[in-house]
C-alpha cells in the first residue's frame, strides 16, 4: 500500500496520461526480474531458456519466485522455534500460544472435522498447506512485497501437490481396485465409455476450481486498490483523493481478513476432498456419522 501510493505521487507530480499511470501501479501486481526496496531495486539473475522440443522452460529467478522460498523459510523457522519453545514450557504462552490455536483449529475444524480419524496421518500437510499460503498472502500486503499466490504458476503447483495428496489419500483408504472402480459410476459397463471420461474430468476440475479460486480472490483485491487509487488520476483532481486513499484503505483491511480467510478455504477444501476418498473406503463410518 506504501509503495502504490509513492508510485501514484510520483506518477501524479510527472504529468503521466491514465494508461501509463494504470500501467505503473500494475507492474506492482505482476510479476518481474527485479525487487524493489526503497532506494531503488534489485535486478534478479536470468538464465537462457531451455529448450525441449517445442517448449521452452525458463527457470530464471523471479519476484515471486522470492517471495515463495521466503515464505518457505519463514514457515520453517516458525516451526522450528514454536517446537524448541515446547520443549522448555509444556504450557504455551505468548506467539506459541497463537500459533498452538491456529494449529488446534486446523486439527479439528479442517483435518479431523473433514477425514475423521484418518485425517490425522496427513495433518502435516494440511497444517503446511495452510500457513505456507497464509505467509504468502501476508507477504503480499506489506510494503515493497509480493503477494506470490497471485501468480497462477504458484496457485497450480499448489493445486497439483493437493491433487496427487487427494488421490493418494484415497487410493490408501480403499485400495488401488475399488479406487479404480469407484471410476465407474456403479453404472452398467455399457455406460463406462461415457461415465469413465466423465469421473476423469471431475477428478481435475475441483483442483482446477482451488487454482483458480486462490488465484483470483488474491489478484483481485490488489486490483481494486489499485483502481481506487487510480481514481485521483482519473479525474484529474485531489478532490477525490481523501474518498479514494479511504475506499482503498477499507479494501486493504479487507485482504488482511481475505488472507486468512483463502488460507482456509484452500486448506479446507484440500481436507473435504481427501476426506471424500477417505469415507468411500470406510463406508460403515460414514452411515455411522450420518
Amino acid at each position: 500500500m506504501k509503495d502504490t501510493l509513492h508510485v501514484a505521487t510520483q506518477t501524479a507530480e510527472h504529468g503521466e496520461s491514465g494508461s501509463a499511470i494504470f500501467g505503473e501501479l500494475l507492474h506492482h501486481v505482476q510479476d518481474s526480474h527485479e525487487i524493489e526496496i526503497p532506494f531503488g531495486h534489485i535486478e534478479l539473475p536470468q538464465f537462457a531458456p531451455i529448450h525441449i522440443g517445442g517448449m521452452s522452460i525458463d527457470l530464471s529467478i523471479t519476484k515471486h519466485v522470492v517471495f515463495v522460498w521466503l515464505a518457505a523459510i519463514i514457515v520453517s523457522i516458525l516451526a522450528i522455534v514454536v517446537s524448541r519453545r515446547y520443549r522448555r514450557q509444556v504450557i504455551p504462552t505468548g506467539f506459541s500460544n497463537m500459533i498452538e490455536t491456529m494449529v488446534v483449529f486446523v486439527r479439528d475444524e479442517v483435518a479431523l472435522a473433514n477425514m475423521g480419524k484418518g485425517g490425522e496421518r496427513h495433518l502435516s500437510y494440511v497444517l503446511t498447506v495452510f500457513f505456507f499460503i497464509l505467509i504468502m498472502n501476508l507477504l503480499g500486503l506489506l510494503p515493497y512485497g509480493a503477494s506470490a499466490t497471485g501468480n497462477i504458476s504458484v496457485t497450480a503447483g499448489l493445486a497439483i501437490l493437493s491433487f496427487v495428496m487427494i488421490q493418494y489419500s484415497a487410493i490408501r483408504a480403499q485400495g488401488l481396485g475399488h479406487y479404480l472402480a469407484h471410476l465407474t459410476g456403479g453404472v452398467h459397463w455399457a455406460l463406462w465409455p461415457i461415465m469413465v471420461p466423465i469421473e476423469i474430468i471431475g477428478l481435475f476440475t475441483k483442483n482446477f476450481a482451488l487454482c483458480m479460486r486462490l488465484f483470483a480472490n488474491m489478484t483481485g483485491g490488489h486490483i481494486v486498490i489499485l483502481s481506487f487509487i487510480g481514481l485521483i488520476f482519473l479525474f484529474k483532481s485531489y478532490a477525490v483523493a481523501p474518498a479514494s486513499v479511504g475506499f482503498a484503505l477499507g479494501v486493504y483491511m479487507l485482504e488482511l481478513f481475505i488472507a486468512f480467510l483463502q488460507a482456509y478455504i484452500f486448506t479446507m477444501l484440500t481436507s473435504l476432498f481427501m476426506g471424500l476418498g477417505i469415507q468411500a473406503g470406510h463406508p460403515e463410518h460414514g452411515e455411522h456419522d450420518h
